[in-house]
């Protein structure tokens, strides 16, 4: 059944469609790559990309079908993926000027590829549209556990387990950071493992002073913000197609996102994330992660 259905009884505005059916375009996306992704889980050769992370079939494939039924649905949008890039840029004068809004696609068939390979289902499938730049759809969407967490702009943030109804989902409320549920993908840029160029952010101060403190995989540490479930979800590095189907999601939910910097403008370039369930906390983390 449509979102539109569970958002508002009454007949959407030409604007609720617009987002709306972007949105379940996104979905529509997301069970494409699902389709080419889960025959290859468990089954499978790894190659390596020349930064050492995995890649395999699954991953190229999932982005292959995606970019080619947004070419043929929506032949003016810009695409940007993990593995295989930008499409050539469309901008033109006359949305520099004031026509119509840049739409860009923005594309991770498994986020969590590292998961993927070792056979656990914990990665996740990425769909954002950006409008202008800014992130106004989002799709996390895990293919090995039949969830999906999704939301448009200005019309919440919901949750679906394979065929069943989708719920509305909220963050939980904010706390003080000693009774709070924090979590990060790994010590990569931080004050226990950092490569040259890299920011130590000092992950250790927010191990030691969370009241619970996990690892957890990837995009799925945001999707349980979004859902209630976390109060803190760290990043310290992170691509455009890491972020950007996060943002929607985390905000419409009640949450707030910001890079490690605390920037909320260009955030889906910013090279990081951190997602809470909102101020004070927020701010608090961001203090206590500065080295």
């Amino acid at each position: 059944m449509r979102l539109a259905a569970f958002i508002n009884p009454m007949t959407p505005s030409p604007s609720v469609n617009h987002r709306l059916d972007y949105l379940d375009f996104a979905r529509q996306l997301a069970q494409a790559a699902e389709a080419v992704i889960m025959p290859h889980f468990r089954n499978h050769t790894v190659s390596y990309k020349s930064d050492g992370s995995e890649v395999t079939i699954a991953d190229q494939q999932g982005e292959q079908v995606m970019r080619s039924l947004i070419e043929q649905t929506y032949p003016d949008h810009d695409i940007l993926g993990e593995e295989y890039g930008a499409s050539s840029q469309k901008e033109t004068e006359q949305q520099k000027s004031g026509g119509e809004p840049h739409y860009q696609w923005i594309l991770d068939p498994i986020d969590g590829t590292a998961w993927f390979t070792l056979g656990v289902p914990l990665f996740g499938t990425l769909v954002a549209l950006l409008e202008g730049g800014e992130p106004i759809v989002g799709v996390i969407h895990f293919p090995g556990l039949g969830e999906t967490v999704y939301a448009a702009k200005g019309h919440g943030c919901w949750y679906q387990v394979q065929a069943t109804d989708p719920i509305r989902v909220t963050v939980r409320s904010s706390v003080d950071l000693t009774e709070a549920i924090a979590s990060t993908t790994g010590v990569h840029s931080s004050d226990i493992q950092s490569n040259p160029g890299e920011t130590p952010y000092a992950l250790t101060r927010l191990i030691h002073t969370a009241q619970k403190f996990r690892f957890c995989s990837d995009c799925n540490q945001h999707a349980l913000v979004c859902r209630g479930k976390l109060h803190v979800a760290v990043d310290t590095l992170m691509n455009p197609w890491d972020v950007a189907a996060l943002v929607p999601c985390v905000e419409e939910a009640g949450g707030k996102v910001t890079t490690l910097q605390g920037d909320r403008h260009n955030i889906v370039f910013g090279g990081s994330l951190l997602s809470t369930c909102g101020e004070p906390l927020h701010s608090e983390v961001l203090k206590l992660l500065q080295p």
